[in-house]
């Protein structure tokens, strides 16, 4: 009873920072995946000026652990003189993770689209910008909205880096809390159910989803 009281008193004062949680998935999301969608590209290009560059970039971001490209955003980037709040901080760094990831989710996807569409749509006069977006896009999507949900999941959870440079997401709502009561038990392991509340979810939704797409 007293681990369930110990709930009820944190509760409210973590859902502030479940919030921000939520904010900064979605906007390392909207920031990430049209990077990701751009690098996809630009890999894919015939030019090796383009290829290349673009090879190196994803490599490097899905080397490097998320705490390192934190830690350079935050912390790096105001020697060079430009510094960046703590939020907007942990949005480009997880912007710059997903985007690397979610490249090789697009690249997949563009080249899971059959040739003969592609020899079809030149066929037809379609130029190489129009044959992209009215015909090998479209169908690209459809292969890879499954797996970038799933990535948005892991994103979410992954957010948590945020708390080592002070951003009042969950788990800096939670260890905070933990710190003043020395309850770490009772805090933690809430902040770890609004967690993987909010994942299951999702994945009830998305698993939903595609069942809804898979009946005739």
């Amino acid at each position: 009873m007293d681990f369930l009281r110990q709930w009820q008193q944190f509760f409210p004062q973590f859902l502030p920072g479940l919030w921000v949680t939520l904010k900064l998935t979605v906007a390392s999301l909207v920031l990430g995946f049209p990077l990701g969608a751009a690098l996809a590209v630009a890999v894919s290009s015939t030019r090796r000026v383009i290829r290349w560059p673009s090879i190196v970039l994803v490599e490097l971001g899905r080397g490097a652990p998320g705490l390192i490209v934190l830690y350079l955003v935050y912390y790096g980037l105001p020697q060079v003189g430009l510094t960046l709040p703590n939020f907007l901080a942990a949005t480009v760094a997880l912007a710059i993770t997903t985007g690397a990831y979610s490249s090789e989710i697009f690249r997949a996807g563009l080249l899971a689209v059959p040739v003969g569409q592609r020899e079809a749509s030149r066929a037809l006069g379609l130029k190489p910008f129009k044959e992209f977006r009215l015909v090998v896009l479209p169908q690209a999507l459809k292969f890879v909205i499954p797996p970038l949900i799933g990535f948005a999941i892991i994103l979410y959870q992954g957010t948590s880096l945020a708390f080592a440079i002070s951003t009042p997401e969950l788990l800096s709502r939670a260890y905070n809390a933990a710190s003043i009561t020395f309850q770490f038990t009772a805090a933690l392991t809430l902040a770890g159910a609004m967690y993987a509340v909010i994942s299951l979810l999702a994945i009830a939704l998305v698993r939903t989803g595609s069942r809804r797409d898979e009946r005739p």
